[in-house]
């Protein structure tokens, strides 16, 4: 298995762990508290901000956030359109990779100001598994909360894709 398809997987998997936490939350939002509903936008729109920040970093690009976080945070509706408009442009992206340009190694800025370097496929990494810790940051939060959790394994995505992964041997 090349790099690519392993990321093209990673983020067809991220895409789907994304829409279902999403439809979760959109099924629940009503029982939240104002607090728990705001903790855990806030947790969601840091991840989507991280998306944001490694998608301009991979492309070369200058990104406006001074911080991984917004100002204000954006409602679960609005929330909810921007991730699913970055999983989709990730998938695009991936999809048109290079391997070449996988490797390539990058310079680019955090946004308290310190220089950093990664290649390509370390970034798109690093979005796949930052954002795997949030949703399981989320995930810890309904369960003190005593709500639903949403399916998020690899593994679960992979049976649900492919239905032949679960036929025996």
């Amino acid at each position: 298995m090349s790099s690519k398809t392993l990321l093209l997987s990673l983020f067809g998997y991220k895409a789907w762990a994304d829409e279902e936490l999403l439809a979760l939350l959109g099924g629940i939002e009503q029982q939240l508290s104002k607090e728990d509903l705001g903790e855990i936008l806030e947790t969601i729109n840091h991840a989507h901000v991280v998306d944001r920040i490694f998608a301009a970093n991979a492309r070369r690009q200058k990104h406006d956030y001074r911080d991984t976080g917004t100002a204000q945070t954006p409602t679960l509706p609005q929330l909810s359109e921007a991730i699913r408009e970055t999983d989709r442009w990730y998938l695009a992206y991936v999809e048109q990779l290079a391997p070449e340009e996988l490797a390539e190694t990058i310079p680019f800025t955090f946004t308290d100001g310190s220089p950093g370097r990664m290649s390509r496929e370390e970034m798109l990494a690093h979005v796949v598994t930052h954002a795997g810790y949030h949703r399981g940051e989320v995930g810890r939060i309904l369960t003190r909360l005593s709500k639903p959790t949403a399916p998020d394994t690899f593994t679960g995505y992979l049976h649900r894709a492919e239905p032949a992964r679960r036929a025996a041997v």
